[in-house]
């Protein structure tokens, strides 16, 4: 392995090679297994910066090729993109298909790019009214109706089917599927979605989890997924972390949504974020897993240092091994609701020293992520 510590002349050839990590598809595409396997040797030296929605709208614009916040501030794309599924269910059939046809477009060029996807779902209660939040006296606990035996289960499993179609869709120029990072039921052991954990049984959760994953890939041949696991940040143990952890077999990557720790309403406990960072990061290593900080950022960023001093301190401490971080989505019309910079935010600056660090990885330091061996 060679490093070179200047960002721009950075030159890392790494060989997978005898590199084996436990991902859950052994029947996953070549692209897929590839990445999952750079994803874990990029997470011993470097992080990928990540954002949510970052090519389909941004600080007031949206729907305009090629461009996002980050690139407009930095000269390159984040290493990861988000998207979500959250309109694959519970609309027309006329709005899933173009919502389909906008995020297979994202995916595709974000692949052809170098760069990586990963998939949230806000998935909209297929059992009652509410969509994805709870919402007392309208939402019905329906992790236990979706499961095996349900009574939503056969909804559950067309709604799958969509998922399904689409992930066998995202084909590019060069005839391979798009892998991505799928994260289901994120934030689970909080209470404002209907599948958090007052709304669900350790039991049904786990067994909704399973049967998802297996359903996916065994039944509808999904082989372009990697799994991710997120709790929001409610743990302060491997055992709390591990609480309705599905096993191993049923998960690629173990994360982690935090932005309470991280200065939330101005409070901020980097120490507890820190301590819970390195629970799974240490709990990863353990497994021969990856880990990854899967969501996280500050409203409005009003802390113009907060991306050195306050997230990039923090990544680089206790050797945490982290594959990539991500920040969430900045809204179109909202005044306040963004957590990346865009030209002339307060952080603008601090954010192009937090992108030259050699630390942190952005979409034009990949090549070659889906081989063998890949340039950074």
């Amino acid at each position: 392995m060679k490093l070179i510590t200047k960002k721009n002349a950075l030159l890392v050839c790494l060989t997978v090679g005898h590199f084996l990590f436990a991902q859950i598809d052994k029947n996953a595409t070549k692209e897929t297994k590839n990445l999952y396997q750079n994803l874990k040797i990029i997470s011993k030296n470097h992080i990928l910066f990540g954002h949510q929605h970052a090519l389909e709208y941004g600080h007031g614009w949206s729907n305009e090729p090629n461009r996002s916040d980050v690139k407009s501030v930095t000269g390159s794309h984040p290493a990861v993109v988000g998207i979500d599924f959250s309109d694959f269910s519970g609309r027309s059939k006329e709005q899933i298909e173009k919502t389909k046809e906008v995020l297979r477009k994202n995916v595709i060029d974000t692949y052809e790019r170098g760069g990586i996807t990963t998939v949230s779902w806000h998935f909209n209660n297929p059992a009652s009214d509410g969509g994805f939040y709870w919402k007392d006296g309208i939402s019905t606990a329906s992790m236990s109706l979706i499961k095996p035996g349900g009574s939503n289960n056969e909804q559950y499993k067309e709604i799958l089917k969509t998922i399904a179609d689409f992930a066998h869709s995202v084909k590019a120029k060069d005839g391979k599927l798009s892998p991505m990072i799928f994260r289901p039921f994120h934030e689970f052991d909080g209470d404002w979605f209907w599948w958090g954990k007052s709304h669900t049984s350790r039991e049904d959760f786990i067994a909704v989890w399973q049967f998802t994953i297996s359903y996916l890939r065994d039944t509808l041949g999904v082989h372009n997924f990697i799994y991710a696991f997120s709790p929001d940040n409610r743990f302060n143990s491997e055992s709390e972390y591990l609480e309705r952890y599905p096993g191993d077999e049923f998960v690629d990557i173990l994360g982690m949504d935090d932005y309470a720790d991280f200065g939330r309403d101005g409070k901020y406990d980097l120490e507890a974020g820190l301590k819970k960072l390195k629970i799974f990061s240490d709990l990863a290593v353990k497994r021969k897993k990856v880990a990854a900080f899967t969501e996280t950022g500050l409203e409005s960023i009003p802390n113009e240092n907060w991306w050195t001093e306050v997230l990039l301190k923090t990544l680089k401490s206790e050797n945490l091994q982290l594959a990539y971080v991500l920040v969430w989505r900045n809204d179109t019309t909202s005044p306040t609701h963004y957590y990346a910079p865009f030209p002339e935010q307060i952080s603008e600056t601090d954010f192009i020293k937090f992108y030259n660090d050699p630390f942190t990885l952005f979409e034009k330091d990949l090549k070659d992520i889906y081989s063998k061996k890949f340039k950074i």
